[in-house]
């Protein structure tokens, strides 16, 4: 019997992530979309609801019920944008903080425990070459999305 392809594994990789989350998201407010858009504001500071629609690749209306939803929860909250007294920012609260915090350190051990199951001595060559695999990937899905754009136009 033939090994795995590479793309077999990343895909098995991916299942697994995403049962993780919806297992780790089960009988909370949190989903992966809701995730995104914390993820956007905790690595950029307090946003403007069409900069996390960018960051997210979504349209701002998705943004708005996502925004809505983890307002209602106390994970965001909206303040005035000091450059701009028409818009507002979204910005974390201190449970969205905590909340993000605690998953920065869960990814932290996680990570660990990942590259623990490598060789010290391969875990280098393996990060190297999973961010190679992954920025080619971006490339491909970036290339795909022009090409299907212009063929709509």
């Amino acid at each position: 019997m033939d090994s795995p392809l590479l793309l077999d594994r990343l895909l098995q990789i991916a299942d697994l992530f995403q049962r993780d989350m919806a297992r780790e998201y089960d009988g909370t407010p949190l989903s992966p979309a809701r995730m995104g858009v914390l993820w956007t504001i905790h690595h950029s500071g307090p946003v403007q609801q069409h900069t996390i629609a960018a960051a997210l690749n979504v349209t701002p209306r998705n943004i708005t019920g996502l925004v809505d939803a983890l307002e209602a929860v106390g994970y965001v909250e909206r303040i005035p944008d000091p450059t701009d007294r028409r818009a507002r920012l979204v910005g974390l609260t201190p449970q969205g903080h905590e909340l993000m915090e605690r998953t920065v350190r869960e990814h932290a051990a996680l990570n660990a425990t990942l590259l623990a199951s490598v060789r010290a001595a391969d875990r280098d060559r393996v990060e190297v070459a999973i961010a190679a695999i992954a920025d080619r990937l971006a490339q491909l899905v970036s290339e795909a999305a022009k090409a299907d754009k212009a063929r709509a136009s």
